[in-house]
């Protein structure tokens, strides 16, 4: 049981002020694309093109084999993102520039990365600044499969939800829950 005295806090994100323009961010995590994350994203989202989830036809196709939907690509490489740039967001604010150079299957794993193009203060929340990042995926073999902008509002130091605030309580039934272990 960690007191306060010991108790370290991972990664938590940047701020505002943590930005720099030109700094590259790389994204620590990768994530291989099973056939059920873009058979259930396709029908998710009533996306009726078969070339995601009927393989006959897709076979069919000068791929050969299903495609991932762009969009859940599009939301992965968002999401693997944010331990670096969005994690303190106080909202999206859009994805530019949206483009798709290279096709991605079922069984590629999807890396990631962002450049800081811009950054500027609001003009009317002076508790936030305004990032614009360039993110690029990549899959296991260095090709680009996408590349966007994103800007955001990004909270400045101090503002906005602190969940470090949270602390575990120890009572007597957490206590004896560790005891039995």
């Amino acid at each position: 049981m960690a007191t306060e005295a010991t108790e370290k806090v991972s990664w938590s994100g940047r701020y505002f002020e943590d930005f720099a323009v030109g700094d590259v961010y790389r994204h620590p995590l990768g994530r291989t694309i099973t056939a059920t994350d873009n058979v259930w994203t396709t029908l998710l989202t009533q996306n009726t093109m078969p070339v995601h989830f009927d393989a006959h036809y897709a076979a069919q196709t000068e791929f050969g084999r299903r495609l991932v939907d762009s969009t859940f690509t599009l939301a992965l490489v968002t999401g693997q993102s944010v331990t670096d740039v969005s994690q303190h967001v106080m909202a999206n604010l859009g994805w530019d520039k949206v483009r798709l150079p290279h096709p991605v299957f079922e069984g590629d794993t999807i890396y990631s990365q962002s450049e800081v193009l811009r950054l500027r203060a609001s003009g009317s929340r002076p508790s936030v600044g305004i990032v614009t990042v360039r993110t690029v995926g990549f899959n296991q073999r260095g090709e680009i499969v996408i590349v966007f902008d994103r800007t955001m509002m990004v909270y400045r130091r101090g503002h906005g939800p602190d969940v470090t605030a949270v602390r575990p309580v120890w009572d007597e039934r957490a206590r004896r829950a560790v005891d039995r272990s």
